[in-house]
């Protein structure tokens, strides 16, 4: 994959990271502004990028140094799987957007929580059955891809680690899902 970087360029070589659609990829080469990039089979399964086609306008963020001041939620750029734009509900210049994805996903979504569609943090507004939803304010319509979103349009997308964490550590220690038995409710001191 080949990207024109712009003027992140500059602050680039070889061997950095940059997440390119949310996807945390390692800049292989560098020629001018032009970033290249390699694809392992494991990214192309789980992302959007190899529907990619040249002039697809991508969205780009540089890895944060842990110097660097958190201004936002914690996105690593390791995509859990692909959305659907579901709908798209426009208030003025912001943008209610609705995305379905698989119920795996869902499981590790909260209400405001934090979601990366894109590459873009954003706050989940609200969970249905298989959707989640997202507002977007117009300084994020106007910076990201998600201006020029689209019904049916697929996106990447990242939970929050913090979920991911802590559902994976209650999973650990509850016990797995037994039938309630008579002899169950007996041993529970019915």
């Amino acid at each position: 994959l080949v990207v024109d970087v712009g003027p992140l360029a500059g602050e680039c070589k070889a061997g950095d990271s940059i997440a390119v659609s949310g996807v945390c990829l390692t800049v292989t080469r560098l020629a001018g502004t032009l970033a290249g990039f390699e694809l392992s089979p494991e990214t192309l399964e789980r992302s959007t990028l190899g529907a990619l086609r040249p002039g697809t306008q991508v969205n780009l963020e540089r890895a944060l140094r842990p110097t660097d001041r958190l201004g936002g939620h914690i996105v690593q750029g390791h995509v859990d799987g692909i959305g659907t734009i579901r709908i798209i509900r426009k208030i003025g210049e912001f943008a209610d957007i609705e995305f379905t994805v698989e119920p795996e996903l869902l499981g590790q979504m909260v209400p405001k929580g934090s979601v990366a569609v894109d590459g873009v943090s954003l706050t989940i507004a609200g969970l249905g059955p298989d959707t989640f939803r997202v507002a977007a304010i117009p300084e994020t319509l106007n910076r990201t891809t998600l201006g020029n979103a689209y019904i049916g349009g697929r996106v990447n997308i990242e939970t929050d680690i913090l979920v991911k964490i802590v559902r994976r550590q209650l999973e650990a220690i509850l016990p797995q899902k037994e039938s309630l038995t008579v002899e169950r409710l007996r041993q529970m001191g019915y």
